[in-house]
């Protein structure tokens, strides 16, 4: 089984889930994507996540970011626990659930960590670009839910240093000062970056965030 790094091409996969059978580049299309699995179906903190990124949907959907989730359970549990995660959590789940019974996806993605847990998948995120590489992998622990708000910083900051010739800084957010990078040199970024800039360093050149207005 091949260690996915940065990079590297999502392996593709056909997978039934809660919402009908998906060839999954085929589903994401031309846009962005978070795969994540879930150690379980019926677990508590699987379940206040899947109801948290329902609630979030909007803001992926304004992002153009496809998601989806994953558990080593198959569908008619996915179901099940469905109703309880839109009871519990006051939201209606709209998004698909990969049923991974067979574990097949799970060990495409490296997804089971045998010194952490030998049958269940650690809370692993994939963010995939457009063209279907993998931009970015965090591993979380079981017992640690993921902060759904830095998922969305994430996000913002690949979309935007994928156009832009900027890097974001630490803590950064949308709309803050970017970085620019270093490969930009100085005669460049008066064209490049017309809303000008301050050079704290020669290395630590600021400006603010090119794509807003």
């Amino acid at each position: 089984m091949a260690i996915l790094r940065l990079g590297d091409e999502s392996p593709n996969f056909i997978a039934q889930t809660t919402e009908g059978e998906i060839d999954f580049h085929n589903w994401l299309g031309e846009g962005w994507g978070i795969l994540f699995s879930h150690p379980a179906d019926y677990t508590p903190v699987c379940t206040t996540e899947l109801g948290t990124v329902a609630k979030y949907k909007d803001e992926f959907n304004k992002r153009n970011v496809k998601v989806a989730a994953l558990s080593v359970d198959d569908l008619e549990s996915h179901h099940g626990w469905i109703n309880d995660i839109n009871e519990t959590q006051n939201t209606t789940v709209n998004f698909p659930i990969i049923a991974d019974k067979d574990r097949k996806v799970s060990e495409l993605y490296d997804m089971i960590h045998p010194n952490a847990d030998s049958q269940l998948t650690v809370r692993s995120v994939f963010i995939i670009g457009p063209d279907k590489k993998i931009k970015l992998i965090i591993t979380y622990p079981a017992s640690t839910g993921r902060n759904f708000d830095e998922l969305i910083r994430v996000i913002d900051s690949l979309q935007l240093t994928a156009y832009q010739k900027v890097a974001t800084p630490a803590n950064w957010k949308q709309g803050e000062d970017c970085v620019i990078v270093p490969s930009v040199t100085n005669e460049e970024i008066a064209k490049l970056f017309p809303k000008g800039h301050q050079e704290i360093k020669p290395y630590l050149r600021m400006t603010p965030q090119p794509d807003l207005n």
